[in-house]
């Protein structure tokens, strides 16, 4: 194995959560308006510190995607994925760009964004129903 080599990004950095690999900057934002399984998703120009793992087809809310899942290189934890290509001629703009996942990412100001709503209002209710 070879000698790793991480960047150190200066500004508003989005960290990995479990490392805290620096993995994007705020000023590369796109959209903060993406969903995945776990609730928000940001849309990133441009991402460092990842590998990236096989192709795969994979359809989403918004049509079939080419995508490839993207790894924190100092931990390899899953943070996201990559959108190699579009299928949907409205959907071409996101090609060659980053999903970050923000339940696995810390933000600029070291926040961690715990659970989906929900999630929450499901441990709510689950809570309510536990007590005597």
């Amino acid at each position: 194995m070879g000698r790793l080599f991480v960047i150190t990004l200066d500004g508003s950095v989005y960290s990995c959560k479990h490392c805290q690999t620096h993995l994007a900057l705020l000023d590369d934002i796109i959209s903060k308006s993406f969903h995945c399984r776990h609730g928000k998703a940001y849309l990133f120009d441009r991402v460092v510190n990842i590998t990236v793992g096989e192709k795969e087809e994979r359809l989403m809310m918004t049509g079939m995607h080419t995508v490839v899942d993207i790894f924190c290189v100092g931990c390899g934890s899953i943070v996201g994925w990559k959108y190699e290509a579009a299928h949907e001629k409205t959907q071409k703009y996101k090609e060659g760009k980053f999903i970050l996942e923000r339940f696995k990412v810390l933000g600029p100001d070291g926040s961690n964004y715990l659970l989906h709503h929900t999630s929450i209002r499901f441990l709510k209710c689950w809570l309510l129903e536990a007590l005597p």
